[in-house]
C-alpha cells in the first residue's frame, strides 16, 4: 500500500509556545501523522528559536523561496497527494504552482480565522461604531473568498464563521469543514494536578502581542478594567504573559499598581494555572481563542466578552462569566475571584466544554474519512464547484504572471 503524502505550506514555521495558530498547526501535523501520512512542512519564512521541532516528530522540512521556479521542481519530486495551505496568503502565492505541477492533489485551505472578519471588527471598534454587514465586503474578503473557492476544502475553526460564509457570501457547504482545536481528553490525573482555589492568586492575561486584538485587550485592561478592579480588590495582582512583548508592552509593567508584565511564558498552561481567573476583555477578533482552551486545560475560570467567547462553548455554559459591559466585567471578575463555589462550578463548565467540543477523538476520524472520500471523487467535486475553476482560470493567471515577472526580475538582479 502506497503511503499518502501531505505537503503543508506554512506562512510561518509553527511556534506553539507563541500563538494559538502555532498550536493549531502542530495539531494538524500530528493528526496527519496519526493517520499514517508522510508529512512535509515547507515555508519561505525564517525560523526563530521558538520554532517547533518538526523533524523530532517525524516531519520532513523544506525551505522554499517566494516567486521561484525551484518550488515547482520540489513539487514534481515530492508528488504530494494532499496540499494544505496555511492561511489564504500561501494559497495566493503557491496555489497556481501546485495546480500546475500536481493537478490531482487535493487542495485544502486552513483559515485559522476569517481575516476579513477580524479586520472589519477591528476597524469598527477603532472608529467607535458597530460593525455593519456591509463592512464584510472588503477587498481583503475578496482575496480570502477567492482562495476558499479555488480550494477543494476549507477548514474552519469557528461555526460562527462557517455560517457567515454560507449565509453572507453564499459559499457552498460542501467546500467548508468544521475542524476545531484537537485536544486530548482531560483525565482525572490532569485534574489532580490543578492547583486548588486557595492555592492560586491574582488575575492573568496571556497572548501573542504581535496580534492586534491582544495588544488592544491589554490596553483595555490597563486603562479601564484594572483601576476599577483594584479599588475592589486592592491586594490582587494582574499578571500579564505573552510572546513578542515589545517595548510599548513592557512599559505597562507597574509593580506599584500590582500590574506585572512578565513577557513570554515558557508554558502557557502552567502559567495560567497558577492564577485564579483569566481576565480577557477582548473587544474584537475572529476564530476561537487558544488562551481559553489553555485556561480550561489548567482549570482556570475566565471572564471575557461575547467577542472573546464566540463560537467556543456551543450550547454549553461558559467556564466563568461573559459580558460586553466593562463595568459588569469588573464586577464579575470580583465575584468569580471571591466565590469558591462559583469558581468550582465554572471550572467544571470548562471541563465539559473541553471534553464535549474539543476532544480530538471526536474529530480526527471523520475528517480523515472526508478527505479520503473527496480524493476518490475529486473530479465530480470540482465540477460541482465550477465557479472555483473559473477563478483559477482567470485570477490565478494574473497571480501566476505577476509571480513569473518577479522571478525574472530577481534573476536580472542576480546576474
Amino acid at each position: 500500500m502506497d503511503v499518502k503524502k501531505v505537503l503543508i505550506i506554512g506562512l510561518v514555521w509553527p511556534e506553539p509556545t507563541s500563538s494559538a495558530a502555532g498550536t493549531r498547526m502542530v495539531q494538524l501535523v500530528r493528526m496527519f501523522l496519526s493517520a499514517a501520512y508522510e508529512v512535509t512542512f515547507a515555508s519561505a519564512a525564517s525560523k526563530s528559536e521558538f520554532s517547533f521541532d518538526l523533524p523530532g516528530i517525524g516531519v520532513k522540512e523544506e525551505v522554499i523561496r517566494l516567486n521561484d521556479n525551484s518550488f515547482n521542481s520540489f513539487l514534481t519530486v515530492l508528488e504530494p497527494d494532499l496540499v494544505v495551505f496555511d492561511r489564504f496568503m500561501t494559497e495566493e502565492q503557491y496555489g497556481w504552482r501546485v495546480r500546475q505541477e500536481c493537478a490531482g492533489a487535493l487542495c485544502i485551505l486552513d483559515t485559522e480565522d476569517l481575516h476579513s472578519l477580524r479586520y472589519a471588527r477591528q476597524d469598527a471598534v477603532k472608529t467607535g461604531r458597530v460593525m455593519d454587514s456591509a463592512d464584510l465586503f472588503s477587498d481583503l474578503a475578496k482575496r480570502e473568498l477567492a482562495a476558499i473557492w479555488r480550494c477543494d476544502l476549507t477548514l474552519m475553526i469557528s461555526e460562527v464563521e462557517m455560517e457567515i460564509l454560507k449565509t453572507v457570501f453564499r459559499v457552498d457547504p460542501s467546500l467548508i469543514y468544521y475542524l476545531p482545536f484537537l485536544e486530548d481528553q482531560t483525565s482525572d490525573e490532569d485534574m489532580a494536578s490543578w492547583k486548588d482555589f486557595e492555592e492560586r492568586e491574582g488575575f492573568v492575561f496571556i497572548g501573542n502581542f504581535l496580534h492586534e486584538p491582544n495588544w488592544n485587550t491589554l490596553q483595555v485592561l490597563k486603562r479601564e478594567i484594572w483601576p476599577a478592579l483594584r479599588k475592589k480588590l486592592p491586594e490582587a495582582i494582574m499578571h500579564i504573559y505573552g510572546s513578542y512583548a515589545s517595548q510599548k508592552v513592557m512599559q505597562l509593567h507597574q509593580p506599584k499598581d500590582n500590574f506585572l508584565v512578565h513577557g513570554r511564558a515558557d508554558d502557557a498552561r502552567d502559567a495560567i494555572g497558577r492564577h485564579k481567573v483569566l481576565l480577557a476583555p477582548i473587544l474584537f477578533g475572529a476564530g476561537v481563542k487558544g488562551k481559553f482552551i489553555d485556561a480550561m486545560k489548567a482549570g482556570t475560570p475566565t471572564v471575557t466578552t461575547p467577542a472573546g467567547a464566540e463560537a467556543m462553548k456551543g450550547e454549553l455554559d461558559w467556564n466563568g462569566m461573559i459580558s460586553d459591559d466593562l463595568g459588569l466585567i469588573t464586577s464579575y471578575a470580583v465575584e468569580l475571584y471571591k466565590n469558591r463555589d462559583l469558581w468550582m462550578q465554572s471550572q467544571q463548565n470548562g471541563l465539559r466544554i473541553l471534553n464535549e467540543r474539543y476532544d480530538k477523538s471526536r474529530h480526527i476520524s471523520p475528517f480523515i474519512e472526508k478527505i479520503v472520500t473527496l480524493s476518490t471523487k475529486l473530479s465530480a467535486h470540482r465540477q460541482h464547484n465550477f465557479f472555483g475553476q473559473v477563478l483559477q482560470h482567470h485570477t490565478v493567471n494574473s497571480t501566476k504572471y505577476m509571480s513569473l515577472w518577479i522571478e525574472e526580475k530577481n534573476k536580472g538582479k542576480q546576474s
